[in-house]
């Protein structure tokens, strides 16, 4: 996304009220186009008479919703459906989604990306079969190998579930496919893959592996200059990842970036509590912090984190693709310099700079952290959300959204005793945030009902339709600076299939 790089424009702050975050964002989102020249008119410029059916087809167009089977292989499924859905900012959206099953278990993954779409979709695409792949036993691997050898059809390694609208690099199919069949080849010479990787080694080997494989295909020469530039393309661009394997032992979480897995718990007393699954990587993360300080010199200490960000200029600190802060700067002007003859590299939307303080690359890796939960009876969802659904959602707040939105059930707690002393108009306000969460939810899908709600939510906790139209409607050159791209799946857990 556009905001982590300290040139585009963000105007994003977690000190506010969401109230008073949402008119920060506009009246400085107006104050910043018209220093920039442009002098907006609010008729012209920000109508915000949508309709309630205009913004349910907005919310709605790229929403799923998937049962899962009862029964896989390995007995009573632990997936019992999911949810997703993702609402654009930036044109084109730079956030993508993933969610597929394999032998193993169910994958699901949200990619957030930045300086460009490239790179999470391919990322998107990706991932899901290195994660897979080294999971796979010897045997398996080796009847792949067997088929492609003999020119016969590969058993799938993957049931997908995609939307309609999902996109796909489909020039750059044989290029991928080619560097995931070298990957299982030298899973197949180790003497100790075995029965495969556990999860947990799977997901950090494979993230590792494809962000290897993204530097590699930057830099080989390919068959033709459309595949050449989107291997250039996905290179320079850069994604966050946060995917999940829920298998019969429990949930992996691998997280390289600042999406964000946290799990639903109905607690005893009919409460939900938010159980987070990852950890956000950015400079804010004060052991990231000393992480990537301690990779440098100590003449950098000062330098390779500016202004919250990885050298000045980007928020998060893991990422695939962004190879201006992996490869030295020789290989960078050297890879930029050979597509002076085929490829202009305007085209290709890549960024004319040098890093400031740019000494001792890489600055930057993919390693994900991976985390394991144990599935419980009382855990009844997880929610995975790249981060323009964290920057207007706490995990707490989203978690109690998709549990009451699940049960119907909204809980309110008694009143304290500092409420109970507070004034007449103080108390009137506090019965409205309480009136305000029984409303009844208007989005059968619950990653729609986060959107709305993380777009929507006015100062008592209820849907504002003037503050959600004027969120939708924004034209399209100007609503990044409001909001970000959002992507949300809501997995459903099924409590039969808990030991």
């Amino acid at each position: 996304m556009h905001s982590r790089f300290l040139f585009r424009l963000s105007i994003y702050t977690h000190s506010f009220s969401h109230s008073s975050r949402y008119e920060h964002k506009l009246s400085k989102g107006l104050t910043l186009a018209t220093q920039s020249g442009r002098q907006l008119s609010t008729h012209q410029d920000f109508d915000f008479q949508l309709s309630q059916v205009q913004i349910d087809s907005i919310l709605r167009a790229n929403e799923q919703s998937v049962s899962m089977p009862e029964f896989d292989v390995r007995g009573v499924s632990l997936v019992r459906k999911f949810e997703s859905n993702h609402l654009a900012a930036n044109t084109p959206n730079e956030d993508r989604r993933s969610s597929a099953t394999c032998l193993q278990g169910t994958l699901f993954g949200v990619f957030d990306g930045h300086g460009g779409w490239a790179c999470a979709q391919a990322v998107s695409e990706r991932l899901l079969y290195y994660i897979t792949v080294a999971m796979m036993p010897k045997r398996s691997l080796e009847e792949l190998e067997t088929c492609m050898e003999h020119g016969r059809p590969v058993p799938p390694v993957l049931q997908w579930y995609k939307h309609h609208a999902d996109f796909n690099y489909r020039d750059s199919a044989s290029l991928y496919v080619h560097h995931l069949r070298v990957f299982w080849q030298e899973l197949l010479d180790s003497h100790e893959h075995g029965e495969g990787m556990c999860p947990s080694d799977a997901m950090h080997y494979a993230f590792k592996r494809l962000d290897a494989d993204i530097s590699l295909e930057a830099q080989v020469p390919l068959s033709n200059d459309l595949m050449k530039s989107t291997a250039i393309q996905v290179a320079f661009a850069g994604s966050t990842a946060c995917v999940a394997h829920v298998g019969q032992e429990g949930i992996h979480v691998a997280n390289a970036g600042d999406c964000r897995a946290v799990l639903g718990v109905l607690e005893a007393d009919g409460t939900w509590s938010a159980v987070p699954l990852s950890q956000d990587h950015n400079c804010q993360n004060q052991a990231e912090l000393e992480r990537i300080r301690a990779q440098h010199p100590p003449s950098e200490r000062q330098t390779v984190v500016t202004d919250d960000r990885l050298l000045g200029v980007l928020m998060p600190s893991r990422a695939f693709g962004d190879m201006r802060f992996k490869w030295s700067l020789e290989l960078q002007r050297s890879i930029l310099a050979s597509l002076e003859s085929d490829v202009d590299p305007d085209s290709l939307s890549l960024y004319h700079y040098t890093l400031p303080n740019y000494l001792s690359p890489p600055y930057l890796d993919a390693a994900p952290e991976v985390m394991y939960h144990k599935v419980r009876p009382q855990d009844r969802f997880l929610i995975l959300g790249t981060d323009g659904l964290w920057d207007e959602l706490s995990s707490q707040e989203a978690v109690r959204l998709v549990g009451e939105h699940l049960s119907g059930v909204h809980i309110q707690g008694p009143v304290s005793q500092s409420e109970r002393q507070l004034k007449l108009g103080q108390l009137h306000q506090l019965l409205l945030k309480r009136q305000a969460r029984l409303l009844p939810a208007s989005d059968t899908n619950a990653a729609t009902h986060l959107i709305r709600h993380a777009l929507g939510t006015g100062e008592y906790g209820e849907l504002c339709h003037e503050r959600l139209a004027s969120m939708l409607a924004l034209p399209q050159d100007l609503a990044r600076m409001y909001r970000d791209d959002i992507t949300a799946i809501v997995v459903y857990l099924n409590p039969q299939a808990i030991d």
